[in-house]
């Protein structure tokens, strides 16, 4: 009896102890970075903006502060942006694209692509850089520095990218 019981403790804790790195994300030792979602350069062109989008743009155009949070061995940037606006109830909206296989954000907080004109959608920096390849493609690092912004100049109005008439930043 007492062999049947340890033999149940042991399964119990291995069961648990799975159950607890599943839960963790994709396991691993948990990392921290930060994350923060704008849309400033929004303010400068509320005029090509619809009334019923107008509301949606807070006053300062900060969606969610700069914010501590934890990842985990082999996540991207896309898994954290996931994760990240549902926790905070952050309305985000997204299209797996094979040809590139990675996923593309077409909007966030209800603003989407092409809302402040032809060149307008979302865009992601980490550590000040602009990568040119998509947000599921990015593995994060510990101390990674994660922003979305909105562009309405295809990132020359937040330092990257062309600019209307394709020069470089």
């Amino acid at each position: 009896m007492k062999t049947v019981k340890t033999a149940a403790a042991a399964l119990a804790a291995i069961i648990l102890s799975f159950l607890i790195c599943s839960c963790a994300g994709k396991g691993g030792e948990a990392r921290k970075c930060t994350v923060s979602i704008t849309c400033e350069t929004i303010l400068d062109n509320m005029d090509k903006l619809s009334d019923e989008k107008k509301e949606l743009v807070p006053e300062d155009g900060v969606i969610l502060a700069e914010t501590e949070a934890v990842f985990y061995e082999g996540e991207s940037v896309f898994d954290l942006l996931l994760r990240v606006c549902k926790e905070k109830n952050i309305h985000m909206e997204f299209e797996n694209t094979p040809v590139y296989n990675s996923a593309y954000i077409e909007g966030i907080n209800n603003l989407y692509e092409f809302d402040c004109g032809s060149l307008s959608g979302w865009m992601y920096s980490v550590n000040g850089d602009f990568p040119n390849y998509g947000c599921s493609n990015y593995s994060l690092k510990e101390g990674d520095a994660v922003k979305w912004v909105y562009t309405c100049d295809l990132g020359a109005d937040v330092g990257a990218g062309m600019s209307e008439q394709g020069r470089d930043k």
